[in-house]
């Protein structure tokens, strides 16, 4: 297994919910003089996916280098017009498709590109939950999500920028396109730039893949729990773990650790409740206390641990992103960038959350007992389980609209979990 090693000598600043992302990313990318790249499960042809695609064009009519890779189950309903007008301008539109469907069967449902990534002029690079929908500012109403993600500056920007380049030239290799996948090859044999340092944070660029990196991100979150001696706060949208990590945090609130969970308590998907409260008794017996987050639906995948080690990205804590997705967090070692995050998680857990106490939840018998058992007893084995099925090699392709399916405004970000 490769070993990510920590590059120090970077800058990072945390953007909470899309009223500071969007405008970010946005300045960012009309400042773009060489290159732009963009990564994300979803893309709607709502007020915010209309503003990124001003900026896309307008940084390739400007000469930059412009790619924009969506994946083609999260964002299918964009039109010809959308599309046709980023094409007409040089950008280059591509679909994540993880390619045929053995007897019928959709395997892309369990396999998709979930990564939310953007890299400029390989000076800054922006990773974590947020997608490029409507439903990632408050204006949006009850829905909207509550989540975070990094601008990043320094020499680990490289790593992702290279990281960006070889997931590209991997996937439309096999895709089929195999005249751009020689040219991003050239890309990448060419001999890395050196990056100055930006700031004080060592940190690490980890991504969980369907073939050699099958495990990283749950196997950090691992080493941080078994380390930490006295805070854990993980906050996470969607929170049906293995069983590895559920005894590793057993453990710590057993050894005095102060282990804190926000979850969420208005999801998206009723389903995703059911399944974290399965859980609840086996975790707060073993000291772990638990919030739900009621304001609207939480979409963060963020956690910090003692006073340095801190983790924002897309991947959650569930089958779907530890055994399936393809994912990018970045972890973070640095003080300050740790206190800020962890203040605003505090803030969460005192205004908007209700704490979960085994007295509120009753006692566990019939079939509340049976499913609690099940639930506890599935996460010891899917991740065995996932193993059986279909894994394909990332493979892009140009992105299909579909005409006349482009979502309303007022129901863009309503689609499956993100």
């Amino acid at each position: 297994m490769e070993q990510r090693r920590w590059i120090p000598g970077n800058q990072f600043e945390l953007l909470e919910n899309g009223e500071e992302f969007f405008p970010r990313v946005f300045a960012r990318i009309a400042n773009a003089k060489k290159e732009v790249i963009v990564e994300t499960f979803i893309l709607f042809e709502d007020k915010v996916g209309l503003q990124l695609h001003e900026a896309l064009i307008a940084a390739a009519r400007r000469g930059a280098q412009v790619d924009i890779t969506i994946d083609d189950w999260g964002s299918p309903d964009l039109s010809e017009r959308f599309l046709g007008s980023l094409r007409e301008a040089g950008v280059r539109v591509h679909a994540f498709n993880p390619g045929r469907r053995p007897f019928g069967l959709r395997p892309h449902l369990l396999r998709r590109m979930h990564r939310k990534i953007v890299v400029v002029d390989r000076e800054v690079a922006f990773v974590g939950g947020i997608n490029y929908s409507a439903d990632h500012l408050a204006d949006f109403g009850p829905e909207a999500k509550q989540d975070y993600a990094v601008e990043i500056q320094g020499p680990l920007v490289a790593e992702i920028h290279r990281f960006c380049h070889a997931a590209l030239a991997e996937g439309l290799r096999y895709g089929g396109q195999q005249r751009q996948w020689w040219r991003w090859r050239k890309q990448l044999r060419a001999a890395p730039e050196e990056h100055p340092p930006a700031g004080p944070a060592d940190a690490l660029f980890v991504v969980r893949d369907n073939r050699r990196h099958m495990k990283d991100i749950e196997r950090h979150y691992l080493i941080a729990i078994r380390a930490a001696r006295k805070r854990i706060v993980i906050a996470n949208a969607y929170f049906f773990p293995g069983y590895r990590l559920i005894k590793e945090l057993k453990r710590a609130a057993r050894r005095g650790v102060d282990v804190r969970l926000v979850l969420q308590g208005e999801p998206d998907m009723a389903f995703v409740k059911t399944a974290a409260g399965m859980l609840y008794h086996h975790l707060l017996r073993a000291g772990v206390r638990i919030y739900e987050y009621c304001e609207r639906p939480l979409h963060g995948k963020v956690a910090v641990m003692d006073d340095e080690w801190s983790t924002v990205g897309s991947s959650n804590l569930d089958p779907m992103s530890l055994s399936f997705n393809l994912e990018a967090n970045v972890i973070i070692r640095d003080r300050a960038f740790t206190h800020t995050l962890s203040a605003k998680l505090e803030k969460l857990m005192c205004s908007a959350c209700n704490e979960i106490t085994i007295e509120g939840l009753g006692e566990l018998k019939g079939w509340a007992l049976v499913h609690s058992f099940l639930a506890y007893h599935f996460t010891r084995r899917y991740p065995r389980w996932a193993q059986w099925l279909p894994r394909h090699v990332p493979r892009l392709v140009p992105a299909a609209a579909q005409p006349g399916n482009a979502l309303p405004p007022a129901f863009a970000g309503l689609k499956e979990k993100a």
